[in-house]
C-alpha cells in the first residue's frame, strides 16, 4: 500500500520523487525484543534510511497495525524522501494490552527508540535525517515512555506525533491536569505553545504569536474518543470534558450518572473503532497532514498544498 514514487511525482507536478523506505519487524522476526531492534537497525543501514531526510520511529497499536492515514501523507507531502520503521511487540487489542501487558510496549518501544537513536545521534548533524516519534492508540504510550528529555537533552529529536493517546499516558496526563486556565481538557493550551500543541478535528496549530521550540510535541485527539478520556474516577465524579465546554463531537445531551457513566465508556472502548472516520478512535488523514505540516515544515509547501492532499486522501477513502 505504500505510495508509488511515480504517485508522489505526480501530485508535486512531475517533480522527481523517491520510493518511500518502510522497515516493519513483527514478533516472528526473532524471539526477543533486542535481536528483532537489531535486525531493524541493520536494515536500516543496508537501505540507507539514515540517508532520506526524514525518519520516523512509529510504535505500533496493540496488534502490531499501523495506521496507513498517518503514514501515506507524510510520504507523499516530502516527496517519498522518507523512512518509516516499526515494531510489532502484541497481537492484543490496545484495551486489552494496556490491561493484560502494561509494560510491553513502553519496553519495545524504549529498546527501539533508544538503540537508533544512539546511531543517529553519532552521524554529522548536517547529513542526517530529521528524528520523530509516533504512535496511534496504545503506541502513543509506548512512545511517550520511550522519549527521555535526560538521554536526549543536549541533541533532542525533532519531534514527535502522538494520536489517540490513551488515558494512561503519563505526559498526556500531566499536559491534560495542568493545562492553561479556561483551555478545556479535550484541546489544552500549554503555555505559548511552543514545544507541545494540541489538535482535534478543527485544526488548532496555528497560534498567532508564537513560534516552534528545537522539539516539537503534537497529540491529535477526539473528545469522542473513551480511550482517551476513560477515567476510573467517572465512577464518582463528572469528568472535566462533561463539565467544561463541550467539544463539538460530544452531545450536548450527555449526563453523568454515578458509576453508569464509567461503564458506558468502558464499553465504548470495546466499539469505538467501529464509527465513522473522524470520531471516537477512527482518525482521519486530513487531519494527520495538517499536524504533519506543522511538525515537519515541508519545503515549497502552502495551504493550497495542504488541501490538494486532503482532497486526494477523501477520495483516497472514498473508493476504500
Amino acid at each position: 500500500m505504500t505510495p508509488r514514487a511515480k504517485e508522489i511525482s505526480s501530485f508535486h507536478g512531475d517533480k522527481p520523487a523517491n520510493k518511500p523506505i518502510r522497515i516493519y519487524a513483527g514478533l516472528n522476526s526473532a524471539e526477543d525484543i533486542d535481536t528483532r531492534v537489531k535486525l531493524i537497525l541493520e536494515e536500516m543501514k543496508r537501505v540507507g534510511a539514515f540517508e532520506r531526510s526524514l525518519l520516523i520511529l512509529v510504535i505500533p497499536t496493540g496488534t502490531g497495525w499501523i495506521d496507513y492515514a498517518a503514514v501515506d501523507p507524510v510520504e507523499v507531502m516530502h516527496l517519498g524522501d522518507t523512512a518509516i520503521v516499526g515494531m510489532q511487540y502484541s497481537y492484543l487489542m490496545s484495551p486489552l494490552a494496556l490491561l493484560v501487558e502494561p509494560g510491553t510496549a513502553p519496553e519495545s518501544a524504549t529498546v527501539l527508540v533508544n538503540t537508533v537513536y544512539d546511531y543517529w545521534h553519532q552521524l554529522p548533524v548536517e547529513s542526517r535525517p530529521r528524528l520523530y516519534l509516533h504512535g496511534v492508540s496504545l503506541g502513543s504510550y509506548g512512545s511517550e515512555n520511550a522519549l527521555s528529555p535526560l538521554n536526549m537533552i543536549d541533541d533532542p529529536i525533532n519531534g514527535a506525533l502522538w494520536s489517540g493517546p490513551t488515558f494512561r499516558n503519563p505526559i498526556w496526563k500531566r499536559l491534560t491536569r495542568n493545562r492553561d486556565h479556561g483551555s478545556p481538557a479535550w484541546l489544552p493550551r500549554i503555555g505559548d505553545g511552543r514545544t507541545v500543541r494540541f489538535t482535534t478535528q478543527e485544526n488548532a496549530l496555528d497560534m498567532p504569536g508564537s513560534s516552534w521550540s528545537r522539539m516539537r510535541l503534537i497529540f491529535l485527539q477526539y473528545a469522542s474518543d473513551p480511550i482517551t478520556f476513560f477515567g476510573v474516577a467517572s465512577a464518582f465524579r463528572p469528568p472535566d470534558w462533561m463539565t467544561e465546554e463541550r467539544a463539538p463531537d460530544v452531545l450536548k445531551s450527555l449526563r453523568w450518572h454515578p458509576l453508569i457513566t464509567m461503564l458506558q465508556l468502558a464499553v465504548d472502548m470495546l466499539i469505538c473503532t467501529d464509527v465513522a472516520e473522524g470520531f471516537g478512535h477512527v482518525f482521519a488523514a486530513e487531519h494527520y497532514i495538517d499536524a504533519w505540516v506543522s511538525l515537519t515544515d515541508p519545503e515549497d509547501w502552502d495551504m493550497k498544498d495542504t488541501e490538494r492532499l486532503k482532497d486526494l486522501f477523501r477520495k483516497a477513502s472514498l473508493n476504500g
